[in-house]
């Protein structure tokens, strides 16, 4: 009397699929204008394509569609409350379980997020790019690589004033107020405490090539050894 096998291992015929390993998630944090956009495409020019998987925290803000657009003009966006972290923990978990996700695209003239997504596939390597990405607990337990970058004032707030007078629509005038309002108020409370969080705090912004250097050997190796095995 003959057994057949019920075994996946491959003897019985059928090709064995090894699991994917789980993705290098990385978080880079620092205050506004500190350079975190230069570090993180910094990181993925430097990758192979379809390597990286990118998230901007500053995509999931809240969307507050019953308020006018004076009212959420005047909104405290440098809070940790005014953004939806628990879509973002659900698109990150998503992403480490290897499934696609669709990201908000959020309109900072508006202030409201747009109809339309980005979808966004899963990679060996996810990036969270954010002034606030590590003022969550749930956030960090799922970082392997915490990096803070750590710009001094002046420069970041000339950064600042540029970015929004430039990108976002913003008068001069409308930039200040803000940022003695809010922005400088809040990284102190919430945005420079988390540098403790930091495995690595990278200084001067985006153009400290060694410390670049470094991580991108690192994301690498780490990527190299996360990609899937070819089945055979």
């Amino acid at each position: 009397m003959s057994h057949e096998s019920d075994s996946s291992d491959g003897r019985d015929g059928s090709e064995s699929v090894a699991p994917r390993r789980k993705p290098l998630v990385i978080g880079i944090g620092g205050g506004t204008g500190a350079g975190k956009t230069t570090i993180s495409r910094a990181v993925m020019a430097e990758l192979p394509d379809q390597t990286a998987a990118y998230l901007q925290h500053d995509s999931y803000y809240r969307d507050r569609p019953e308020l006018t657009p004076d009212q959420r003009a005047r909104l405290n966006y440098d809070h940790p409350d005014s953004l939806d972290n628990d879509l973002l923990v659900e698109h990150l978990d998503a992403l480490i379980a290897s499934q696609p996700v669709e990201a908000p695209i959020y309109d900072f003239v508006t202030h409201r997020r747009k109809v339309e997504t980005q979808h966004i596939d899963p990679a060996p390597v996810v990036i969270v790019e954010g002034i606030l990405i590590f003022a969550d607990p749930r956030l960090n337990a799922r970082y392997d690589i915490k990096l803070y970058v750590d710009t001094p004032p002046d420069i970041r707030v000339l950064r600042r004033i540029r970015r929004d007078i430039e990108q976002r629509g913003r008068t001069f005038d409308d930039v200040r107020r803000q940022y003695y309002a809010t922005v400088r108020p809040m990284h102190y409370s919430f945005v420079e405490p988390t540098k403790y969080h930091a495995d690595l705090i990278i200084p001067e912004g985006g153009n400290t090539r060694v410390a670049i250097d470094l991580i991108v050997r690192r994301v690498r190796q780490e990527a190299t050894s996360r990609r899937p095995s070819t089945p055979r």
